[in-house]
């Protein structure tokens, strides 16, 4: 089994029955001893982060919405962002993988201005306590997959599911054009 770590994804897998996940693509944010935290990329809401955070409003990427982050936690929000220079983060920065990182919302938006490149809000987050992923990636719930740049930030959330399986190399692959009936095959 692949060691998981921040900055990978968890690509849920046809096997995986708990709708709060079904055809999700996680990011994981933090992995330990004790567990491991994400966020669910591709679900978008339809509330905008200008009604709800509205100093951030011109730093979110495009879709400019509040995003389902995951089933715990969706009264608080969690920033993911990318910086756009790794000698200077800004105050509220923590790092997760690359030029990967969170942003503490409680930070004064003039002093993140201009250090990031994109970032996306998200309500709630995907937590599992220790050894419960490893559990679940075990069973085949999850693919364990290297994130790519543009993965957190992509325009199409709603395709990102499948941009990421058919970049990988073969049967995952096979699972872009599978057939939902079985039968069919």
């Amino acid at each position: 089994m692949q060691q998981l770590a921040s900055g990978m994804l968890l690509v849920a897998t046809p096997a995986l029955q708990d709708p709060n996940f079904a055809d999700t693509v996680v990011l994981l944010l933090d992995v330990n001893d004790e567990g491991a935290l994400g966020v669910v990329l591709n679900r978008p809401s339809q509330v905008l982060v200008a009604d709800v955070l509205e100093p951030w409003r011109d730093v979110v990427a495009e879709p400019e919405v509040l995003f389902r982050g995951g089933p715990v936690g969706t009264d608080g929000a969690l920033a993911v962002a990318r910086l756009r220079d790794p000698q200077e983060p800004p105050v509220g920065w923590r790092p997760v993988a690359g030029l990967l990182g969170m942003v503490d919302l409680d930070t004064p938006t003039e002093l993140v201005d201009g250090s990031l490149t994109a970032m996306r809000v998200f309500a709630g987050y995907a937590g599992w306590g220790a050894g419960q992923l490893d559990g679940e990636v075990g069973r085949g719930d999850w693919y364990v997959v290297t994130s790519e740049a543009g993965d957190a930030f992509g325009m199409d959330p709603d395709v990102l599911w499948r941009d990421v399986m058919r970049r990988q190399p073969g049967m995952l692959a096979w699972h872009v054009n599978r057939p939902v009936d079985p039968d069919l095959n």
